[in-house]
């Protein structure tokens, strides 16, 4: 009672309770149990001589911190440094936003300032701090990547007394960041510039060690906003998984960021969903040699391989195994409007 906790009923077995609205940390039985315990008082809890534990049990949340260990793991190996930044941030981001409107931002009732007074919606901006700061201090050539959570609001559901947090969401992200030269000076190796395709090589290395290497079953499609000049979304038929692409040129003015930047912001939470189910199956290696076949396909400027890619898959589902772009051939003598595309099938 002096927690305002109202019993509504009571039997030998159970208490059926009132929990007030404003304890939003209290969800489960063992919340109440701890607010008793943390009353009652933990020294007046006898505890026998013998203890039993059993630490064998592995839920959602634990295969969650495992995989993300793993890709940690796998991210550090290649050269990436780890970030960790703030989740509050500055409202000012998301005001002309089309892509996170302003008003699917979580406020702050009291904000310690005008900076930090909602909670994120995108590991972007956090990425892009980190990469200014660096780049004023000569470290221009920079790999990183943050698991970190984003928050929503949505005002058209509808809070409940049993989900006082109805219209509320709160997601897991990681982001990846590329920018500046792919290797340092060398004289074995020539200089080169990190690309967006390098950063498209990390995502699908993560994507195959958490065992989505069926590429039939992923969809790719081109897109640009506010926030990529260029980008690929990566997703099922349920799930949006990742947006991968090149930063645009107006959000790294924002920074003062002059140099090209390549970010890629995977959805944590619904990655963990596609591969909750998952089991890794290895088949005996085939009898027989592949047998590759080139095909030169003359198109439409505007069709896009992903889309070539995709109607090859559906098509042959059982023989075909991957499907390459090799070569783009673009002249004068061609038709006006029309590019070729050499393709490789196996």
């Amino acid at each position: 009672n002096s927690l305002d906790i109202v019993v509504n009923s009571e039997t030998e077995e159970a208490l059926q309770l009132s929990i007030p609205t404003y304890r939003v940390d209290v969800l489960r039985d063992v919340d109440v149990i701890e607010e008793i315990l943390r009353i009652y008082g933990y020294n007046n809890i006898e505890i026998s001589d013998a203890l039993k534990s059993n630490l064998s049990y592995e839920s959602d949340t634990d295969r969650k911190h495992e995989l993300q260990t793993l890709i940690s793991e796998q991210l550090t190996a290649n050269g990436f440094n780890e970030i960790m930044n703030n989740s509050l941030t500055e409202k000012a981001l998301y005001t002309d936003s089309e892509v996170y409107p302003v008003k699917n931002n979580v406020n702050l009732l009291n904000p310690l300032s005008g900076e930090l007074n909602v909670m994120r919606q995108t590991l972007l901006y956090g990425g892009l701090e980190n990469i200014i700061h660096n780049l004023n201090r000569k470290h221009a050539d920079l790999d990183l990547y943050e698991f970190g959570n984003c928050y929503f609001f949505d005002a058209e559901k509808e809070a409940s007394p049993k989900n006082t947090l109805a219209q509320y969401r709160e997601e897991t992200h990681l982001g990846i960041w590329i920018c500046g030269k792919r290797n340092s000076k060398n004289w074995a190796v020539d200089n080169t510039q990190s690309s967006a395709y390098e950063l498209k090589a990390h995502v699908e290395n993560i994507l195959l060690r958490l065992g989505l290497n069926d590429s039939k079953k992923l969809f790719h499609e081109p897109f640009n906003n506010e926030l990529f000049a260029s980008g690929m979304s990566i997703s099922t038929r349920h799930h949006h998984l990742v947006n991968w692409g090149v930063v645009h040129n107006q959000v790294l003015k924002g920074f003062d960021i002059e140099t090209d930047v390549y970010f890629a912001e995977i959805n944590w939470d619904a990655l963990m969903k596609v591969t909750q189910k998952h089991v890794v199956l290895f088949s005996e290696l085939p009898k027989f040699p592949s047998v590759k076949r080139d095909l030169a396909l003359l198109v439409d400027e505007k069709i896009t391989f992903a889309e070539i890619e995709q109607i090859a898959y559906n098509s042959e589902r059982k023989l075909l195994k991957e499907v390459a772009l090799f070569d783009v051939y673009e002249v004068k003598h061609l038709p006006e409007g029309k590019k070729s595309y050499a393709v490789n099938f196996i």
